[in-house]
């Protein structure tokens, strides 16, 4: 879904990235007219969220923030879970867009499917998005665009990757769960995505999937995304065991924010948008 205000005269200059989870949102508003950030937010619901709906939460985040209200000529919704896969396009079938995810997450019949189409690279996103959450917003915005965390992520790296001939490893760092991501000049190789409870699984699935690929932690490139840093316990144990170890570089990206460098790294995808 889509909202565009064609009237040069109402433009706003202006665009609302929302990223949604069912741990909270971020959202930052962007002057479209110099391509830069103008504000930024985050609400996060902890546990005191249970037994209330996802919808009361919601509201109360609009009520608390004023930039949610605001009019604007473009509404991003950005849909942030683990029920995602990356599919060929040469495989892509959209009449059986429900089977690709059986494999890797469980499914209802009664599941919503959708996917992004990522552009330039012959590659789709099938997800399974929020329903209540974009229900929710329709009664909000009336239309929007919605995309899955993942695709922004991917089409981001991707475009980075160019002309880049080593393999890289990047790992986007988030609570519960992170997502290991391995590109070489524009091509993926690998996408998955992985729970976990301590540093232990964290290389543990490092480590691993290098060892499928047939990457030498004493070669390949790791990079780190996200809510991480080099005092992180995640970051330390990956730092034992890998040698060329890095957070990703954000410098490009502030250009258009006075953000710090660790709010670039932890919201890459929000900002990205």
């Amino acid at each position: 879904m889509s909202t565009q205000n064609t009237n040069i005269t109402e433009k706003k200059y202006k665009k609302l990235s929302i990223q949604v989870s069912l741990n909270g949102l971020s959202f930052c508003c962007f002057d479209t007219l110099n391509n830069t950030i103008s504000s930024f937010n985050e609400v996060h619901f902890g546990n005191f969220h249970k037994g209330i709906k996802i919808e009361e939460l919601f509201s109360n985040a609009f009520q608390e923030h004023e930039a949610l209200n605001e009019s604007y000529d473009e509404v991003l919704i950005i849909h942030n879970n683990t029920l995602s896969t990356f599919v060929p396009e040469a495989l892509f079938d959209e009449n059986f867009i429900g089977s690709y995810l059986q494999y890797n997450t469980k499914v209802f019949p009664t599941d919503f499917f959708t996917f992004d189409e990522i552009s330039n690279y012959h590659i789709n996103c099938v997800y399974i998005p929020y329903v209540n959450m974009n229900n929710f917003f329709i009664d909000k915005f009336g239309t929007f665009d919605y995309k899955h965390a993942n695709s922004i992520l991917m089409t981001t790296l991707l475009k980075a990757s160019k002309n880049i001939d080593d393999k890289k490893m990047t790992v986007h760092f988030s609570k519960g769960h992170f997502e290991i991501i391995v590109i070489q000049n524009q091509k993926l190789l690998l996408f998955n995505s992985f729970e976990y409870n301590t540093p232990e699984d964290f290389i543990y699935y490092i480590l691993f999937t290098a060892e499928q690929l047939y990457l030498n932690p004493e070669n390949f490139l790791l990079e780190l995304i996200g809510d991480i840093d080099t005092e992180s316990s995640f970051y330390k144990i990956a730092y034992k065991y890998v040698r060329n170890l890095s957070l990703i570089d954000v410098e490009e990206l502030r250009w258009n924010n006075y953000f710090s460098e660790a709010e670039n790294r932890n919201h890459f995808i929000l900002f990205n948008s």
